[in-house]
């Protein structure tokens, strides 16, 4: 079997929620130090260029596929190394203003991966909701092109445990994250160092301040990165985490991302 690494990652743009002009320079910073292979991005507005923006930040050229979701202005993007071979995946419309859309890749040694972006339903008490969204991604992702591996990036809007992670493992998926560490990343919503003991986030002026806020879901591990198939995991961790050096409250955004390295082979 012949091996090569790709560098993935995911993280959710916030729209132009919360000082998103601000924000932005903390993105792209993040971004061009980061420089991954393929990167899926949740909460885009297209027509601001967000994902395009973000994917110019460093020296890599990205070849930009996009799936609308809650409006047609805005949604997920994948953004690729222009490397790479690229055929695009019929976009998977969820329900709840979610989707899921994607690309079969083909590395330079010949290696196919297919590769999905979506952000699930975000109420907590919908489980049953994200579970089905879970199932659609897996049966989409089946009824597709075969290939040597699977990565799904996402914003799942749900912690450790819950019933579209099951459905996801019960698909022979495994989380980046839990693979490399032994565990989920103990937060990755909402960012913020207080977030952990906060419970929530609140807003105030226009910033973040880490405080308890009534009726926010629990601070935890919301994002993942799956893989499936001859896809190892050499390492992972968070990405897009830094705030800002003047202002501690200022984060690229309510979430942070996180960014894999995987070896992915195919029979030689």
């Amino acid at each position: 079997m012949t091996m090569g690494r790709l560098h993935v990652a995911t993280f959710n743009v916030r729209y132009t929620a919360d000082r998103s002009d601000a924000r932005l320079p903390l993105i792209t910073s993040a971004m061009a130090s980061l420089h991954p292979d393929v990167i899926g991005l949740q909460e885009v507005i297209y027509p601001l260029q967000q994902d395009r923006i973000i994917g110019a930040a460093g020296l890599t050229r990205y070849r930009t596929i996009r799936g609308w979701a809650f409006e047609i202005e805005m949604g997920n993007s994948l953004l690729v190394d222009e490397r790479f071979g690229v055929a695009p995946l019929e976009r998977l419309e969820l329900g709840h203003a979610r989707s899921a859309t994607g690309a079969v890749l083909t590395l330079v040694d010949g290696t196919s991966v297919g590769v999905a972006v979506t952000e699930l339903h975000h109420r907590t008490e919908d489980a049953s909701v994200r579970a089905g969204q879970a199932a659609d991604l897996v049966a989409w992702l089946a009824a597709g092109p075969l290939t040597d591996a699977e990565i799904v990036l996402a914003d799942f809007n749900e912690t450790p445990g819950g019933s579209a992670g099951r459905i996801m493992e019960a698909a022979g998926f495994r989380s980046a994250h839990a693979e490399a560490s032994g565990r989920e990343p103990a937060v990755t919503w909402p960012s913020g160092s207080s977030a952990e003991r906060s419970g929530g986030r609140a807003r105030r002026q226009g910033g973040w301040l880490w405080a308890a806020e009534p009726g926010v879901e629990p601070a935890g591990c919301y994002d993942y990165i799956w893989v499936r198939g001859s896809a190892a995991v050499e390492a992972c961790g968070l990405a897009f985490e830094l705030p800002a050096a003047h202002d501690p409250t200022l984060l690229p955004s309510d979430h942070y991302g996180l960014a894999a390295v995987l070896s992915v082979g195919r029979p030689g």
